[in-house]
């Protein structure tokens, strides 16, 4: 279809939809389709009040923006509003602020900043990740089987990310859980929201000087030693983009998975009976619900045309990945014909794409693989109907799965 009033700039359009009240709609995936139907594939939302944007719902489109680094900057200062946004107490502050990592970095720079992620995280070792998080899952479980009854996202899908991303650094438990408490605080208005970040920095920082003293097997060391960080801040910031990234995305796929066994008996069914493989089911519930169901941080660095919009510099384009991989002309409503195909965007595509796509799988499937071994005849406690998503324009993640169940081995 043409879009409406395909010229028009942010400025000029009006009474346009929150992004949160597309995500948190009681049928997201309709909703989205519903902004596709009135807008084509780039669509005029509100980030919060008063601050719009253009959201590409297209996955042709979505692969345009996401590739084209001479065209979209992911460095708010490019953005026309970031001075607006950052001298008032909006929600979207901390996300537009340019932070010195390759997650605002353009160019020659982002390549710079992101070999150290790359070379780190691909040198994981697969096994050992593995164990480790088998571990960290068993401890957890542990805790709450005697009583038949958990809460899998409070008591289980938030700690087993941080747990076991924390250990890539070599970062301990105790250490791991206040840090996980940090980032959960890191969106509320008050005294921590102020103080955590420089607490967290604090913390980083001790930690890599102690590596660079006394290097060991672990992604500190690998990333104090690797020669494209010019100093320990580089260090500092790469850290906690790999802890913050790897952290949000990881507890919200656990928690699809899980919630999606619950409630889809022919999704389990698949994967109990053998038909499916738990890799293949992770990748169905990455086409459904990925991880960030949308992401922002693009800014037009010139007037360019995206699925016949017209995009001026200086705006803000945000990606949805859950409406491009819905998106018709490239997927299908017959879940089969997705077993095998990861040509999802759910970890973004081109130069800005996820470093951490394997690790997170592999945290991933041991989470969900523990929880479906040790918990026997798992179910919910309330209808699927009323599970609730955690407040947010960004994920779909369900703020809590009550279960039940019988026994554990």
């Amino acid at each position: 279809m043409v879009p409406p009033c395909p010229d028009a700039s942010l400025e000029e359009l009006t009474d346009l939809t929150p992004l949160s009240e597309v995500n948190l709609s009681p049928d997201p995936h309709a909703a989205y389709a519903r902004l596709r139907e009135q807008w084509g594939e780039v669509a005029p939302i509100e980030l919060e009040p008063g601050v719009p944007a253009w959201l590409i719902l297209g996955y042709h489109e979505a692969i345009q923006v996401s590739r084209n680094d001479r065209a979209f900057s992911k460095n708010p200062d490019n953005w026309r509003l970031a001075a607006m946004v950052r001298n008032t107490d909006s929600t979207l502050a901390g996300m537009m602020t340019p932070l010195d990592h390759a997650y605002h970095a353009d160019g020659e720079r982002h390549r710079r900043l992101r070999a150290p992620l790359d070379d780190g995280l691909g040198g994981l070792d697969q096994h050992k990740t593995s164990r480790a998080t088998r571990g960290i899952c068993r401890d957890l479980i542990a805790k709450f089987e005697h009583r038949g009854e958990a809460d899998l996202v409070a008591e289980y899908a938030v700690l087993v990310p941080m747990l076991a991303v924390s250990g890539w650094f070599g970062i301990g438990t105790d250490e791991g859980h206040w840090l996980m408490r940090q980032f959960m605080q890191g969106f509320s208005p008050g005294k921590e929201t102020r103080e955590g970040p420089d607490a967290m920095f604090k913390l980083l920082t001790d930690h890599l000087t102690s590596r660079r003293e006394n290097p060991t097997d672990d992604l500190t060391t690998a990333f104090v030693r690797h020669p494209n960080h010019h100093n320990d801040v580089e260090v500092m910031f790469a850290m906690l983009l790999a802890l913050v990234a790897g952290y949000q995305a990881t507890i919200s796929w656990i928690a699809q998975t899980l919630r999606v066994m619950l409630t889809d008996s022919r999704f389990s069914g698949r994967v109990r009976g053998g038909r499916l493989g738990l890799d293949d089911a992770l990748d169905e519930v990455l086409w459904r619900t990925p991880p960030f169901a949308n992401s922002t941080g693009f800014f037009a660095l010139t007037d360019i045309e995206v699925g016949g919009r017209l995009i001026r510099k200086g705006d803000a384009v945000a990606l949805s990945q859950v409406a491009a991989n819905m998106d018709p002309r490239v997927h299908s409503d017959d879940p089969w014909l997705a077993i095998g195909n990861r040509a999802h965007l759910s970890y973004g595509s081109g130069p800005h794409s996820c470093p951490a796509s394997q690790p997170s799988r592999i945290v991933t499937r041991v989470a969900v693989e523990t929880v479906l071994t040790r918990l026997h005849d798992l179910r919910l406690t309330i209808p699927a109907g009323e599970i609730t998503t955690m407040p947010s324009a960004w994920t779909m993640c369900p703020a809590g799965l009550p279960v039940r169940f019988t026994g554990f081995s």
